[in-house]
């Protein structure tokens, strides 16, 4: 069990040199022609995906060879999905990966170590907009070196609202999804879809978003590394139920403190 301040703020250290190396990949390829791969109909994986996954895994690999890795993209070639108590770096090397293919500049590298199950480490990079959120479990979350906080917002009618659509267009998945997104309008100022889950959670982490839920996203690797970042920036991360959050179970909200009994509400009603 590594738990020592001088291991976690090396691991987060290494970790940026990762998203940074991972970043000036990602920064190059964002203007060049994409080679596009289906995952499903709209779910989307290119070159630069298993490029920064590789890039990444080989660098953490070499600094801590007893660690375990899951990432999105190669986790059967160099990890497994299951998660254990050993220390686990956790990877998305391009969360956003239609946003990459569109040109569109909401994409980043995120990385998150968990000890114990428990995400210790986040690491948030995207490059296009070269924003760097950071967080060490009981040291703070930063935004570019400087501290980040949770929004003060109390009141959901007055708060901005961020979800996404997932990748599933079967009739039964898309109409759950509208007709919650439609009852939800009603109860919020407005509503976000960025296309990145890790950012989504960085936007309620510095206060940009106020309320946040996914249901059916990927996989743990969306959410390592936001998970820590925002719960350091003062937030809470739950089950849309408003249960515990489980790291492995594809469902995720987060607001500050004092919206959390409020989106829970609004979300059962919706089920």
């Amino acid at each position: 069990m590594v738990d020592n301040n001088e291991s976690l703020s090396q691991f987060l250290a290494s970790a940026v040199d990762a998203a940074h190396k991972a970043g000036e990949v990602i920064r190059k390829g964002f203007y060049q022609i994409k080679h596009v791969e289906h995952k499903g109909s709209v779910d989307l994986v290119t070159e630069t995906d298993k490029a920064c996954e590789e890039l990444i895994f080989n660098h953490l690999k070499q600094l801590y060879p007893t660690h375990k890795f899951i990432g999105e993209e190669t986790t059967a070639a160099f990890g497994t999905t299951e998660l254990t108590d050993d220390p686990t770096w956790i990877v998305d090397p391009l969360d956003g990966t239609t946003n990459f293919v569109h040109g569109f500049p909401f994409v980043c590298v995120s990385i998150g170590l968990t000890i114990g199950k428990v995400p210790t480490v986040g690491v948030v990079y995207n490059p296009i907009i070269n924003e760097l959120f950071t967080a060490v479990h009981g040291k703070g979350a930063f935004l570019n070196g400087n501290p980040i906080k949770v929004s003060s917002q109390t009141e959901l009618m007055s708060s901005l609202l961020a979800t996404e659509v997932g990748t599933k267009r079967d009739k039964e998945t898309v109409d759950a999804t509208t007709n919650r997104i439609n009852s939800l309008l009603y109860k919020v100022r407005s509503l976000r879809m960025s296309g990145s889950c890790a950012l989504n959670l960085c936007g309620i982490a510095c206060g940009r978003l106020d309320v946040f839920f996914e249901i059916g996203f990927g996989g743990p690797w969306d959410v390592a590394g936001g998970a820590v970042i925002v719960r350091e920036a003062g937030g809470v991360v739950f089950d849309p139920s408003g249960t515990d959050f489980d790291i492995t179970a594809q469902r995720i909200a987060a607001s500050n403190p004092s919206l959390k009994d409020a989106l829970v509400d609004v979300l059962r009603q919706t089920e």
